[in-house]
C-alpha cells in the first residue's frame, strides 16, 4: 500500500533545521541589511555596500558572523516552529482546519517565546556582522558565536545577553505571524481552490506572499532592534528613546534598509518553507500513527 506523503506531519525540530539551512544561503543579505540599518551619515546602496565589504574583507567578509546566524536559527526558529507545530497538532482534530485567528494567536505566542530564547545569539550575530565597519581598535573580534556569548557574559554581564529582548520578541511575534500563520492560511486557501496541489509551486507561492507580509509587519521593529543591540552601553534608555532617535529624521527612518530587508526576508522565508516541506514530505510523521 503506497503512502500519501502529502499527509505527513512535520516534527518539532524540522523548522529549526530548515531555518538554519536557509540562513546559510541568505546570510550575506542579512549582513548587508545590518550595515545599511546601522550607517549614520553615509547613504550607501545595497550594491555599493556589498562592493565595499568585499573590497575591505574579501568575499568571505559577506559571511562574517555566520556561526551566530546559524545558532540564532537553532534557538529562535527552532523554538517558534516547535511550539507552533506541536500545539497545532493538538488543535487540529478530524482534519478540520484551524481558524485563522487561532493561527495568529499561536504564532504570536510562539514568536514571543522564540524571540526571547534567540536574543543572545541575535545580539552576537549583529555585532559580528557589524564588526568590519569599525576601526581595528574598536572591533570586538569574536572568534565564533560561542566565543561571542562567553565574552558578552564575562565582560558585560548576564543581563547584557538579553539587551533588546523586548524589541526582539515583539519583532518575532510579527515575523512569526507573517511567516507561519500567513503561510499556513495562504497554503490552505491555494489547496482549497482546486487549482494548486501540495507541491513545490504551492510552497513557493505561499512562502513568497508570507515573506512579503512579514517584511511589512516587521521592518520598523527590525530597525530598532538592530540599533539597540549594536549601541554602546547606556546609549538608549529603552525602546522609546531609540524610536525617538530614529524618528528625528522622519518616519521613513523606520524603513531604512527596507529593500535589502525584503530581499533577505523573502528568500529566507521561501527557502525555509521549501526545505521544511521537503523534510516533512520525506521524513514527517504519518498522521494515523
Amino acid at each position: 500500500m503506497s503512502i500519501d506523503k502529502t499527509k505527513r506531519i512535520g516534527r518539532w525540530y524540522f523548522g529549526g533545521l530548515a531555518s538554519a539551512g536557509a540562513a546559510c544561503c541568505t546570510h550575506p543579505l542579512d549582513l548587508l541589511k545590518v550595515h545599511l540599518q546601522t550607517q549614520q551619515k553615509e547613504k550607501i546602496t545595497l550594491v555599493r555596500m556589498g562592493i565595499k565589504v568585499v573590497k575591505s574583507d574579501g568575499i568571505f567578509g559577506l559571511y562574517n558572523g555566520l556561526t551566530a546566524s546559524i545558532l540564532r536559527q537553532l534557538t529562535y526558529s527552532m523554538t517558534r516552529f516547535a511550539i507552533y507545530e506541536t500545539v497545532k497538532k493538538e488543535l487540529v482534530k478530524d482534519n478540520q482546519p484551524m481558524p485563522f485567528y487561532q493561527k495568529v494567536c499561536l504564532a504570536g505566542f510562539a514568536g514571543a517565546t522564540g524571540g526571547l530564547v534567540g536574543t543572545p545569539a541575535d545580539m552576537v550575530n549583529v555585532r559580528m556582522q557589524n564588526d568590519i565597519k569599525l576601526s581595528p581598535d574598536k572591533r570586538r573580534n569574536y572568534k565564533h558565536a560561542i566565543d561571542g556569548l562567553y565574552r558578552v557574559f564575562k565582560e558585560e554581564g548576564f543581563l547584557r545577553l538579553f539587551s533588546g529582548a523586548s524589541t526582539a520578541s515583539s519583532r518575532a511575534v510579527l515575523v512569526t505571524i507573517g511567516q507561519l500563520a500567513c503561510y499556513d492560511q495562504i497554503k490552505m486557501l491555494l489547496l482549497n481552490s482546486g487549482i494548486f496541489h501540495d507541491n513545490l509551486v504551492t510552497h513557493f507561492s505561499s512562502s513568497i506572499m508570507a515573506g512579503t507580509i512579514a517584511t511589512f509587519l516587521t521592518q520598523p521593529l527590525d530597525v530598532m532592534k538592530t540599533r539597540l543591540m549594536n549601541a554602546p552601553v547606556g546609549a538608549y534608555s529603552g525602546l522609546v528613546s531609540c524610536a525617538v532617535d530614529i524618528g528625528k529624521n522622519g518616519p521613513l527612518g523606520f524603513y531604512k534598509g527596507f529593500i535589502p530587508a525584503f530581499i533577505r526576508l523573502g528568500p529566507q522565508t521561501v527557502i525555509t518553507f521549501i526545505l521544511f516541506e521537503q523534510i516533512r514530505l520525506q521524513f514527517g510523521d504519518d498522521p494515523k500513527t
